[in-house]
């Protein structure tokens, strides 16, 4: 597959069925993660593979109701940085950014492999970071929900969800997000 099949092809969806998780799939995963572009190359991502079920189930306890969907996953990757270990150029902290760009190779490359990665934003960062025993001075960027896509759609799913199932939500026009040479009147020029 090439990237922009990647890119097309890849979908958040939520109805997910289990699959087997095995540790050369991570290798897989990370190294993909690993190769993206950092400040100085400082590569300030950390990524934490949660598929066993004792500390799976412990880290879906971080979730609140309207995330029931992801207790279907077969791993959750939860992704963790800190400023400190980035650049900071005139203000600009590059931790985000850079620990961004890994999520987006990982998650290409998971659409690649034909399954789904769905980052979240809606968990309990305390929850998470006891469950996978990190650093208190890590923050938790994101969950990333990880599993085989199922036909079926999850029973859980709000009506949205089900309609987001079903058809690719929409994206914003070209002229609400781009510009040509200057931000001025949303047309750039």
């Amino acid at each position: 597959m090439d990237v922009s099949t990647a890119i097309e092809s890849r979908r958040a969806y939520r109805s997910l069925e289990k699959m087997e998780i095995t540790e050369d799939l991570i290798r897989i995963l990370a190294l993909s993660a690993s190769l993206s572009p950092s400040c100085f190359n400082n590569q300030p991502w950390k990524f934490v593979f949660v598929y066993k079920n004792a500390v799976l189930d412990e880290l879906k306890t971080a979730l609140p109701k309207g995330n029931d969907w992801a207790r279907n996953a077969s791993m959750i990757i939860a992704v963790l940085s800190k400023q400190s270990d980035d650049c900071i150029l005139d203000n600009r902290k590059y931790y985000l950014l850079d620990t961004g760009m890994a999520v987006a190779f990982l998650i290409l490359k998971v659409a690649e492999l034909g399954y789904i990665a769905h980052p979240i934003a809606g968990y309990n960062p305390e929850t998470v970071k006891k469950a996978i025993e990190s650093p208190d001075d890590m923050e938790i960027i994101t969950l990333i929900i990880f599993g085989k896509h199922k036909k079926e759609i999850d029973p859980t799913l709000s009506e949205k969800q089900r309609h987001d199932e079903i058809e690719r939500p929409g994206r914003k026009s070209f002229d609400e997000y781009a510009y040509f040479n200057k931000f001025s009147n949303g047309t750039g020029y």
